[in-house]
Parts: structure tokens; sequence; C-alpha cells
């Protein structure tokens, strides 16, 4: 048998494989050759898939011989050894993880092809795991799953949102309280000072006047003051009230005699 190599611009690389007497037997591309080989399997926790790999492979020069004559339908003989090791390799898996694992897959199918095929003469040049696709029913559930797990998480960060705002409420709410209690309190110890001093100051410029005489003045003033401010507010609504000289007497009786309730119980 002789074997003898051309090579041609428009064809390519081949070898022209020659019988004895010098008849022509076929030709033997050495050209870099894909194959595409769908495979459904079930994974491990019992789904259905189609796993697609893609094999490039190609004949070696120096083994044309046996890439020629040993093999009659390179192409099947590929497809049953890629069938062979996702078979076995997938079933060991649960979906998630062969979506994870697809490179460690076609790294088993391309040592496995490569130890089968460098005997016939082909050298694979790379495999690759290109698509997996379970059932549409398998990935319709899936994208449910994946939908309400962002769902639930999304009312998660809402709800904590919410009580962030909650708690900020509250905070800014009883800071607000307390600022106004402690505006409230030294309003009233202003009042009170300026009292004393003005019962004091009084009692010094005016000669027999009493400290009685200097606070009921001080009383009818605030309340004729506040008559006023109840009169000048433009929100107010109408308010009745006793008023004259007997009901200003009264105010201020009351007024006094509540101050001295008060520093009775609080000794």
């Amino acid at each position: 048998m002789e074997i003898s190599c051309t090579y041609q611009h428009m064809l390519g690389q081949f070898f022209s494989v020659k019988v004895d007497h010098g008849q022509l037997a076929g030709h033997l591309s050495l050209r870099v050759q894909q194959l595409d080989v769908k495979c459904e399997t079930k994974t491990k926790d019992n789904v259905f898939v189609n796993v697609v790999a893609s094999i490039q492979y190609r004949a070696l020069a120096n083994k044309a011989s046996d890439a020629f004559y040993k093999l009659s339908n390179t192409r099947s003989q590929i497809q049953a050894y890629v069938f062979d090791v996702i078979r076995a390799s997938v079933p060991k898996l649960i979906l998630d993880d062969v979506f994870e694992q697809k490179n460690d897959i076609a790294k088993a199918v391309e040592e496995e092809l490569e130890k089968a095929m460098s005997a016939y003469g082909y050298e694979i040049v790379q495999t690759l795991i290109v698509d997996i696709e379970p059932d549409e029913h398998v990935k319709r559930a899936m994208n449910e799953i994946n939908a309400a797990a962002r769902l639930r998480l999304a009312a998660t960060e809402k709800a904590e949102a919410e009580k962030i705002l909650q708690i900020k409420r509250a905070e800014g709410e009883a800071e607000s309280k307390y600022l106004s209690g402690l505006g409230i309190a030294r309003q009233r110890q202003a009042i009170v000072d300026g009292l004393r001093d003005s019962v004091l100051g009084f009692s010094v410029n005016v000669p027999g006047t009493t400290a009685k005489d200097v606070m009921d003045m001080v009383l009818v003033t605030q309340y004729f003051d506040t008559m006023k401010e109840i009169g000048a507010a433009s929100k107010s609504s109408a308010v009745f009230i006793p008023h004259g000289p007997g009901a200003v007497r009264d105010v201020a009786t009351q007024i006094r005699d509540g101050l001295l309730q008060a520093s009775t119980s609080h000794p």
C-alpha cells in the first residue's frame, strides 16, 4: 500500500490514499472538524436535560492510514463516546451542579475521547459543553422559584426599611418632646425669675406696698396680656369668659391659692 500527500490551495491540505496498483482509494482531510452532539439524560434529582457538546477534532498526518482505514464512521464513533461519558457523569449531579460543573463534564468527555480516538489516528482539539437545556416545565418552575425568592428578599428589605423609619421617627418625636419640655421648663423658670425681680423692684421703689399687692398687679397684667393674645390670634375661635373687676380678682385669687397649695405639697 502506498500513501502519498499533496497540498492544494483551493481544497486545503488532505491526504490522497492509494493502493498498491496506484488506484486512488480516497482523500483524508487534515482540517479541524466540528461535531455537535445532543444527548438527553437525567440528573440525580430526576430532571431530564438535553446536554449539547461541541467536539473539535482532526486527523493526524503521521497516522493517516489509521484514520482512513480503522474507522468507517468517525462522527458516529465520537458521538457514542460522548453519550457514554455524559450519561455516566450527569446522573451523579443535581441540576444546579450540572450548570456549575459543565467544564468538568467537558473535561471528562475530552479525556475519554482523547484516549479512544488517538488509537484511530485522530486528535481531539477541544471539547465544549455549549448548552444545558432542562425540560420546559422545569425551567418555568426554576424561574418561579427564583422570582419568589427575589420577591421575598424585596419584602424583607422593605420591612426593614420601614422599621428603621419608624424607629427614627419615634426617636425624633422623643427628642422633640424632650426639647419642648426643656423649653417650657426654662420659660417657666424665666417667668418666675421675672416675677421675683418685679416684686423686689416694685417694693423698693414704691414704699408701703407688700409682695401681695405687687403679685396681684402682675397677675392682672398677665391676665390682660392673655386676653390680648386671644383676640389677636387670627385662627382662634370664639371664647366666652367672665370679664370684669370681680372676675379679675377671682383669677388672681385662684392663681395665688394654686401657688400656695403647690408650695405646701412640695416642702
